[in-house]
């Protein structure tokens, strides 16, 4: 640890180690700014312009000095920029969080800033104390069952994933050999961002989409705007229940995070029971290293603690996954990462 110098002045070091916990200690702060903006929908009005806090105040319905505040805050946290006092425009990061722009972050900043993902951390301590997941003590209900009773945040859960799948989905198509399949399952699929991606890139094989009907929700659209609807059968299901038959490929993508152990092992039994003999299962997952790199994100170890607190699951190893798939009759053949900075890896493994 650094010590001040000789004058009893803190040192850059010191300075730097200051900076790292306060800017943690005041993380949910900016979180809560970001969310705030998102809903007001500060982003999508400013768009391609700019815009004075007066304007935006009228535009809002709120006061122009507490707008004002929080546009300033927001031009700290690098998301607008003042070129002019009271007069602001989006940054390059701002735009990402504008609705219909190219690679927009939107409905993942409102899921991921909505309460139904915060409240559970705030009590982390009672998950670290249990491994269980507080999200249940805090709503009642699991997590899941929470989206089901509610269809609009539901929707916007859907959208998030379809947006933060996307530049794995730019990628995954084309770093493995999906056109040697003639059926590619994708099992927890959602709306089916990745496997069009995969459709269409590969015009050989059909797919099939395996998820509960919240999840299928927008599937269909989805499907219809790629023109692929020909190519693709949806299928409303329970994967802890049993999978649908016919595939080569079984695809799991941000699937086996989700769940304990023994809740994965179900689900990919009950994959091992259809899946031929030259068949073969895909994972899309993050794999953490066997020791956190000093110098790594910290990004993965939060996603661990997340699946902790709101649904009971975990980010894994190689050596995790090996386990799990030994257990559920798969052998782990190879793990190929994605070009950075996305994140996920490619799990595949055979049936034995």
């Amino acid at each position: 640890m650094s010590e001040p110098d000789d004058h009893g002045r803190r040192t850059a070091a010191d300075e730097e180690h200051h900076g790292i916990v306060m800017g943690l200690a005041f993380g949910q702060m900016a979180a809560q700014t970001l969310g705030a903006a998102t809903r007001l929908g500060v982003f999508d009005l400013i768009g391609d312009g700019e815009r004075t806090a007066d304007s935006l105040a009228e535009a809002l319905g709120t006061r122009p000095r507490a707008t004002y505040r929080l546009l300033r805050a927001l031009a700290a946290l690098r998301l607008l920029a003042e070129g002019a006092p009271g007069t602001f425009t989006t940054t390059p990061a701002g735009d990402l969080l504008r609705s219909g722009t190219p690679g927009s972050l939107l409905s993942v900043a409102r899921m991921f800033t909505d309460p139904a993902m915060l409240r559970g951390w705030d009590i982390l301590d009672e998950s670290v104390r249990t491994e269980r997941p507080t999200f249940d003590t805090v709503f009642g209900t699991d997590f899941f069952g929470h989206l089901k009773k509610h269809p609009e945040l539901s929707a916007e859960f859907n959208a998030a994933m379809s947006q933060a799948t996307r530049m794995a989905a730019d990628a995954i198509p084309h770093h493995y050999d999906f056109g040697r399949y003639g059926t590619v399952v994708d099992v927890g699929g959602g709306d089916g961002t990745l496997l069009a991606a995969i459709l269409r890139a590969h015009p050989g094989p059909r797919g099939v989409v395996h998820d509960s009907a919240e999840g299928l929700a927008q599937a269909a659209d989805r499907f219809a705007r790629d023109g692929l609807t020909d190519r693709v059968t949806l299928e409303t299901g329970d994967f802890f229940a049993s999978v649908p038959a016919g595939g080569d490929l079984y695809l799991l993508k941000s699937v086996i995070h989700d769940w304990d152990d023994e809740r994965c092992a179900t689900i990919l039994r009950h994959i091992r029971a259809v899946v031929p003999d030259d068949g073969a299962l895909l994972l899309v997952e993050p794999v953490l290293p066997a020791t956190v790199p000093g110098d790594g994100s910290a990004f993965p170890y939060l996603t661990d603690l997340n699946m902790m607190v709101n649904v009971g699951g975990r980010e894994r190893t190689a050596d995790d996954f090996s386990a799990l798939c030994d257990t559920a009759g798969f052998a782990l053949r190879a793990i190929t990462p994605l070009p950075h900075p996305i994140r996920y890896r490619l799990i595949e493994a055979t049936p034995v």
